[in-house]
């Protein structure tokens, strides 16, 4: 029976492995185990492709968050607004750093925060939204910048899912996520469009004084070995990873080419099946597609049959931030989440990644038309 992966990381890893192999025995061979100079000319190189001065890499995408939450200075005390409809680590990480966390509803079309419903969250607590870049496409950074600005609240952008994705910002034009706001935040996951092979994460920012907090932040405080100026944490990137992430980082404008190739072939493939709704793209952003999400209330029964038939998929995310038992202390109810807590019973992600090729793609279409046509 045919088998499709929803991801396959040892594919690229083997169009790759002489780089690979050579760039981690380097790391052994110089014992440039923790941050050192293979994390530094990553940091270098990561930054310029989303021109920005400063690039700190930590140990996840996770402590990234909060990271750069404390330095901006926001802790116990303080609330953040960020989006319902997310992965755990955005909400969970305001609450490490301290803040307290409050959730917006999203968007019908794109599943980014709906800026329209921010302001209804703000208090005098409110200290910054963290919008996520969904999926791998951009929110709306003018609306939320523009309610930031007049309530003078700091924007962290959650890049987790969008490396190098592209926003066209009404007073910027065309320009990479990550420096429309104050500060943003990467991870490095396996199965992240820039992977490495183990957690890794990172901090970009054009703020330098941003910068040199949350380095220091990752880094135990210190100024030097043994002088410490206040107490901070021990996040700090693997040079092992770093090696990884630079070399893989040369190859990522072309995987992302390769993904919205797959995307496209689907959009053109699905269009005729009325039963499920495809990706919105806005017109404003350029899609990384790290997920290609389709909607259907018969997603159940669709992701079985589909694995039935040798195709994985996968859900994200299957319960709503607010509607996890996590958070039963905010007291939330779905319905304060209409559009959040609709989808969570309606998403479904289909296999993308670089590697797929067009006779995965097709079987997998079909395999879905034959499930609808039952």
């Amino acid at each position: 029976m045919t088998q499709i992966p929803f991801v396959d990381l040892k594919l690229q890893y083997l169009s790759i492995r002489n780089e690979i192999d050579t760039a981690i025995a380097n790391v052994i061979r110089d014992t440039a185990f923790v941050n050192g100079k293979y994390v530094k000319l990553f940091e270098e190189n990561f930054s310029a492709a989303h021109n920005a001065k400063h690039c700190i890499g930590v140990g996840n995408g996770t402590d990234a968050i909060s990271i750069a939450l404390k330095a901006l200075d926001i802790g116990v005390g303080d609330e953040v607004i960020t989006a319902a409809n997310s992965f755990i680590a955005t909400s969970e990480a305001i609450t490490t750093a301290g803040a307290r966390v409050v959730f917006v509803d999203c968007l019908p079309d794109t599943y980014n925060i709906d800026p329209s419903l921010i302001e209804g969250k703000i208090t005098s607590l409110t200290k910054a939204i963290i919008p996520v870049h969904l999926y791998g496409q951009p929110a709306d950074m003018d609306s939320i910048m523009e309610i930031a600005k007049k309530h003078g609240l700091y924007v962290l952008e959650d890049s987790a899912q969008s490396h190098i994705a592209e926003y066209n910002s009404e007073n910027e034009g065309w320009g990479k996520i990550g420096v429309f706001g104050d500060v943003s935040t990467f991870s490095f996951y396996p199965g992240k469009n820039l992977g490495a092979y183990g957690d890794a994460g990172a901090i970009v920012t054009n703020n330098d004084k941003v910068a040199k907090k949350a380095r220091m932040f990752a880094n135990h405080g210190r100024v030097s070995k043994y002088d410490h100026e206040f107490e901070g944490v021990n996040s700090r990137m693997d040079g092992i990873q770093g090696a990884i992430l630079d070399i893989k980082l040369k190859y990522l404008a072309g995987w992302v080419e390769k993904r919205r190739e797959v995307a496209n072939h689907y959009d053109k493939l699905l269009k005729d099946v009325p039963e499920i709704i495809l990706p919105f793209v806005n017109t404003k952003s350029k899609h990384v597609y790290h997920l290609y999400v389709i909607r259907t209330p018969q997603r159940v029964a669709l992701k079985t049959f589909l694995g039935e038939k040798g195709v994985s998929t996968g859900v994200h995310y299957p319960i709503a931030l607010p509607n996890l038992s996590a958070y039963k202390y905010l007291e939330h109810s779905p319905d304060d989440f209409p559009n959040a807590s609709k989808f969570q019973n309606e998403y479904l992600s289909l296999p993308i990644f670089p590697e797929l090729t067009l006779e995965q793609i097709e079987y997998t279409v079909k395999m879905i038309k034959e499930f609808f046509k039952k």
